[in-house]
């Protein structure tokens, strides 16, 4: 891509009750204490256990050095004023405009259908406003819960990659997810 190096701007995304918001330095014992079994389970390569510091960390460099890169943004997902998770896009490809949304939702958050919301806002967001051609979601094939999140959320099932993903330190199949322009409708194909 020829011109300025593409990023993401540093801007809050909302909608209802929802804000996706820039992960702040006193969200760390937040984010340190929803991180749970459950997120440890399908996201292995996070600390474990996860710690202040972890979290710490996280919030103050990882964020904003992502933001920086131009490669992707991570968000806080705040409902109601209270932290309920962390969205992200990840591996942005400016010139395909392609990206891959990654997220984790605390316990008390989970089965309310915010995830789904949560993910459709954020994935809305990189396809009509940042211009965007495809979002992709993977889930781990025992991950029934992120599955049902990606499909309620409008996005296509694609197939199964085998061995592509790690859970506890063991190889695992990924169900890949897309949901692109004009699965939103003919106004934005």
């Amino acid at each position: 891509m020829n011109g300025p190096r593409a990023g993401f701007p540093n801007e809050t995304i909302s909608r209802d009750q929802v804000s996706l918001r820039e992960l702040l330095p006193e969200d760390a014992p937040t984010v340190a204490a929803a991180v749970d079994a459950e997120i440890l389970r399908w996201l292995p390569l996070l600390p474990n256990p996860y710690r202040l510091e972890d979290a710490a960390f996280f919030c103050t460099e990882v964020a904003p050095a992502t933001l920086r890169s131009g490669k992707g943004i991570v968000r806080a997902v705040e409902v109601d004023g209270q932290l309920a998770g962390v969205i992200d896009l990840k591996k942005a490809d400016w010139r395909a405009r392609t990206v891959e949304v990654g997220y984790w939702t605390a316990g008390w958050a989970r089965g309310r259908g915010l995830t789904s919301a949560t993910v459709d806002l954020l994935s809305r967001w990189a396809l009509t406003e940042q211009g965007f051609r495809r979002v992709e979601l993977r889930a781990a094939v025992g991950n029934v819960g992120s599955q049902r999140v990606a499909e309620r959320a409008g996005f296509a099932r694609e197939g199964v990659l085998r061995w592509a993903g790690l859970t506890a330190d063991e190889p695992t199949d990924i169900v890949v997810f897309s949901r692109i322009r004009t699965d939103l409708g003919d106004a934005l194909a």
